[in-house]
C-alpha cells in the first residue's frame, strides 16, 4: 500500500517517494494558480435543460482535470441577470460581469482584512466557444457579449481540429452501429457504413476544419470521409451523391457539432432526403472537457498534464 507521501515500508517513518527518472517518469500534477482566470464555456444555440446538463458536464471534466479551477457557464442568448449563479440559463455577458465582481469583492476583502494583496490585474476570464467548428455569425455573437459585459476577458479558438474529435466521432458512430468500435478486432459490423459525410455549420471555412479531423476520422476507419456544410442547401445530398459514385454504398452522416449550436431537425433531416443513417452529435464526450481546459490554459500559459487519448 502507499500514501500520497510514499510506499508503506512498514516502518514508523516513511520517506518520500524517490521521483522516478527517465521518460517514463510521471507528470507532477498541476492545480490552477491562485487567482487565475474564470474558464467561462461560452454555449450557443437555444437554451434548454438539455444543454445546460451538457454544458455543466463538460465544465465538470475540465474541473477534474484541474484542481482549483473556477469554471463556468454562459449561454450566448441567455438570461441577462444580476445573479446568474441562480439563474438556469444566464448570459455570457452576466457571467463575465459577474466574475469580474467576484475579483473585486475577494481583493477589497483582502486588503480589509490587512492582508498583502496585488490589485487584480490581467483578464477576468478566459472564454471558450463551445464549438467544434469555427461559426463566423455565432462567434460574432460570443465577441459581442464579451464587449456588452464590459470585462477584461479573453476569447479563445474553437475546439477543433483535434484528434480526440476525431475519436469522439468514431464512438458516436459505433454507438449508433455504424462503425466497428475498435478496427483491430476480428469482427464486423453488417451495418458499417464504408462512406461517411461529416456534418459541420458555419460556411466554408467550418467546412475545411471539419475535413481535417475527417482526415483523421478516415484513418480510423478505413473509410472515405467528406466533410460538408448543413447551411449549404444541398451540400449533404451531393456529397452522398460523391461518395456513392467513388464506390461507397452504405453511408453515414457524422454530425461535426457539440450539439446546441444546431436544432437537431436540420442535420435529422439533412440525412434523411441523402438517404443516410445518421449518428449522434459529439455531445459531453469526455474529449470536449478537455479540449475546453487545453484552449484554457495554452491562453494563460498554463502547463497541465498532457491530454491523453481515451482510447
Amino acid at each position: 500500500m502507499s500514501s500520497p507521501n510514499g510506499p508503506a515500508s512498514g516502518l514508523p517513518v516513511r520517506m518520500p517517494r524517490p521521483r522516478q527518472p527517465g521518460r517514463h517518469r510521471r507528470p507532477e500534477p498541476v492545480a490552477a494558480p491562485e487567482g487565475a482566470p474564470a474558464l467561462v464555456l461560452a454555449v450557443p444555440g437555444t437554451p434548454s435543460a438539455e444543454t445546460r446538463m451538457l454544458a455543466d458536464e463538460v465544465v465538470s471534466i475540465a474541473r477534474s482535470e484541474l484542481p482549483g479551477l473556477d469554471a463556468r457557464v454562459g449561454f450566448v442568448d441567455g438570461e441577462t441577470t444580476d445573479f446568474p449563479v441562480s439563474a438556469e440559463f444566464p448570459s455570457l455577458a452576466s457571467v463575465l460581469a459577474h466574475a469580474a465582481k467576484e475579483r473585486t469583492a475577494r481583493y477589497e476583502q483582502a486588503v480589509a482584512a490587512g492582508a498583502e494583496a496585488s490589485a487584480p490585474e490581467g483578464p477576468v476570464a478566459v472564454v471558450v466557444p463551445l464549438l467544434a467548428s469555427p461559426d463566423g455569425a455565432l462567434l460574432r455573437q460570443i465577441r459581442q457579449s464579451i464587449a456588452d459585459s464590459r470585462v477584461a476577458a479573453e476569447l479563445t479558438d474553437v475546439l477543433g481540429p483535434h484528434p480526440l474529435l476525431a475519436e469522439a466521432l468514431h464512438v458516436r458512430l459505433s454507438e449508433a452501429g455504424l462503425a466497428r468500435a475498435d478496427r483491430a478486432r476480428l469482427f464486423t459490423v453488417a451495418t458499417a457504413a464504408d462512406g461517411i459525410v461529416l456534418a459541420s455549420v458555419g460556411g466554408e471555412e467550418a467546412v475545411q476544419a471539419a475535413g481535417i479531423t475527417g482526415m483523421l476520422l478516415a484513418a480510423r476507419l478505413a473509410v472515405p470521409v467528406i466533410a460538408a456544410a448543413l447551411d449549404k442547401e444541398g451540400a449533404i445530398a451531393a456529397t452522398a451523391e460523391q461518395l456513392r459514385e467513388s464506390g461507397s454504398q452504405q453511408l453515414a452522416l457524422a454530425p461535426y457539432l457539440v450539439g446546441p449550436e444546431l436544432d437537431p431537425s436540420v442535420w435529422e433531416a439533412a440525412a434523411k432526403d441523402a438517404g443516410l443513417a445518421a449518428a449522434a452529435p459529439l455531445g459531453a464526450y469526455p474529449a470536449m472537457g478537455k479540449l475546453a481546459l487545453a484552449k484554457y490554459t495554452g491562453a494563460l500559459g498554463i502547463t497541465p498534464q498532457p491530454v491523453a487519448s481515451g482510447g
